[in-house]
């Protein structure tokens, strides 16, 4: 589950999730609906990601940023996500389409470390992100 949170000038959500694989694909999930009108894309092209790091923080904050390359370089917006974490290693397919201007809401610049934090909370996580734009 994610909340869009009111931020200046910028993106910012947080994210209540019972595990990392929620998490992470939440945090795609509320990226794509940010930046993208994800009722006007497909789902018929994948794209994968794959991230290995020691620390949740990191695991997720390198997640968001792989997300933003496939938006900044190759115009993809996704619909739906899978993805799968363990031992610190996440596998993720992101199902989604091809971005044309009409299709995209806002630009964003950048997955930004000010405020940006992963907790462990009443068995799961909640993670609170602060994106660019």
């Amino acid at each position: 589950m994610y909340n869009f949170v009111d931020h200046t000038a910028d993106i910012a959500f947080e994210i209540y999730a019972k595990d990392l694989n929620e998490l992470l694909r939440d945090a795609a999930l509320a990226f794509y609906e940010a930046f993208v009108f994800t009722e006007k894309i497909g789902d018929h092209i994948q794209r994968e990601i794959e991230i290995e790091e020691s620390s949740v923080d990191y695991l997720l904050y390198n997640w968001l940023n792989e997300i933003l390359y496939l938006f900044d370089v190759e115009h993809f917006g996704g619909k739906k996500v899978d993805v799968k974490v363990m031992s610190g290693r996440a596998k993720g397919k992101i199902y989604g389409d091809v971005l044309d201007p009409q299709k995209i809401k806002l630009e964003p610049k950048a997955i930004t470390l000010h405020n940006f934090r992963v907790e462990k909370r009443n068995g799961g996580y909640y993670a609170y992100i602060v994106i660019d734009i």
